[in-house]
């Protein structure tokens, strides 16, 4: 086991992050679609800089938010309970985790991993603060034995009045967290926070992973097989507006024509770009060569197809879509005739697998936080926090219809319960719990009316039925 001071851990951590922050902001800077453009000589890029401008066709953004948008979490149960732990969901929306989650899983998808912290709050103990954080902020350390986080630091940087900038950092550890601040080029605690002596043992931060490995604990970007394809996009597309420029406009050659010849209405000489995109061209000049003819003529080149571009980058569209497992007409590859619905559901089934597989990978990560939550409001650790279920949102795209056929099938064939139909139907927890007290509301009125003997009103709108008949004297006499 390594032991280290505060100071060294500081040391560590923050040469581990510098290490990484090149290519954590090559990664987003994809996302963002602000990346360089690639497979261009330098030379030819300065020489044509003012002319050309890079067309970014942004496929890392919509391969990330494809699966970002699949990944919600709707609360947190709590073994041998029926429904969603509703202190757990306070938390959580009280510290704006609905949106704050959005981004931990985004920023995790385009880096990598994202981070939570977890703290608690003076004012009000029973709602622990939980933040989310940017790799480009922060960097844990993971014990090669448990596979846990043992160490952690949060940088960030501000300006005083005198707009100097100062460098500031938390560090945290398993029993504790400190707040430092660098003066004079050395880190020193920072005297305007006290140290916190939490003593759980534990490091209060989690981290969000795509797609860990045993040997990678940092996560891979989704982006790692697609931000080759997008270059190549990017120089087809940017390619394909030089050629535009320059070739796309047929281009002409007048012979036996001087500068005096290229004038406007008033007299004025027009530019050269005039000369070549004129629609109509006129001059008192004739074709004839010789003693009564001034020899001029104009020929004009075809102009150059740029079908061999599109067709470029429809196979990268489609190189992409292999990678990522989207649906073809998520990059615009239509055919003649229209998908039908089954068939477009057929196509999603990859990208509905892959999120239901970050559900899994994240759903731990945010049990293991609502464990800290809990111990910091508890005071003590809770055994059957180990087998919280996180509670997510259905990541395919049924119908409306079709989600609803099922669930009401599967509760009157008795399969399950009413509260997991309305679940199944995508209702969020607020919205059954409101269904749960209307429905008990109306079953005590409807207590109340058999109590007091209102039975026409329960009822009401039932068919009378037919008197019973008169028994017949002679059979009752046989």
């Amino acid at each position: 086991m390594v032991t280290r001071t505060d100071e060294q851990w500081l040391a560590y951590l923050i040469k581990c992050h510098d290490k990484d922050l090149p290519e954590l902001k090559r990664l987003d800077s994809f996302y963002e679609g602000k990346q360089p453009l690639s497979y261009m000589a330098p030379e030819l890029q300065a020489e044509m800089e003012e002319q050309v401008r890079q067309v970014v066709i942004n496929w890392p953004r919509l391969v990330v938010d494809s699966l970002e948008e699949r990944l919600d979490v709707e609360g947190f149960r709590l073994p041998n309970h029926a429904q969603a732990d509703d202190e757990l969901w306070r938390i959580w929306q009280a510290n704006d985790m609905d949106e704050q989650s959005q981004q931990g899983h985004l920023d995790a998808l385009v880096m990598g991993r994202a981070y939570v912290v977890i703290g608690s709050r003076k004012d009000d103990p029973t709602t622990p603060l939980v933040t989310l954080e940017s790799p480009l902020d922060m960097y844990a350390d993971f014990d090669p034995q448990t596979r846990t986080v043992r160490a952690a630091v949060k940088r960030y940087c501000e300006t005083d009045a005198e707009g100097q900038e100062i460098d500031y950092a938390a560090l945290y550890l398993p029993d504790a967290t400190s707040w430092w601040v660098k003066e004079q080029g050395a880190w020193k605690l920072n005297p305007d926070h006290e140290k916190d002596e939490h003593n759980l043992g534990e490091v209060m931060v989690e981290v969000l992973v795509n797609r860990p490995r045993l040997k990678n604990r940092k996560g891979v970007s989704e982006l790692a097989d697609v931000i080759p394809l997008s270059d190549a996009a990017c120089k087809q597309a940017t390619d394909m507006m030089v050629t535009a420029e320059y070739h796309a406009t047929p281009r002409r050659v007048a012979f036996g024509f001087g500068e005096e010849d290229f004038v406007d209405a008033s007299g004025r000489k027009v530019s050269a770009f005039s000369r070549v995109i004129g629609r109509i061209w006129a001059t008192e000049k004739n074709r004839k060569t010789g003693q009564d003819g001034d020899g001029a003529d104009v020929l004009q080149f075809p102009e150059a197809s740029l079908t061999n571009f599109h067709e470029s980058i429809k196979l990268l569209a489609q190189l992409v879509a292999s990678l990522a497992g989207l649906p073809p007409h998520f990059l615009g590859q239509a055919t003649d005739n229209p998908a039908s619905a089954d068939g477009i559901r057929s196509s999603e089934t990859r990208l509905v697998k892959r999120a239901e597989r970050r559900q899994r990978t994240n759903g731990g990560t945010w049990e293991r936080v609502n464990r800290k939550i809990m111990r910091l409001r508890d005071g003590s650790w809770n055994p059957d926090a180990r087998s919280m279920e996180t509670i997510w949102r259905d990541a395919s795209t049924p119908t409306i219809a079709q989600s609803a056929d099922a669930a009401v099938k599967k509760h009157a064939a008795g399969i399950v319960p009413l509260r997991q139909t309305r679940e199944d139907l995508r209702y969020t927890q607020a919205q059954i719990e409101r269904m749960e007290e209307q429905d008990e509301k109306d079953a005590q009125d409807a207590m109340r009316r058999i109590m007091s003997g209102d039975l026409a009103a329960l009822e009401a709108g039932a068919k009378p039925t037919d008197p019973a008949p008169e028994p017949d004297d002679e059979l009752v006499a046989a």
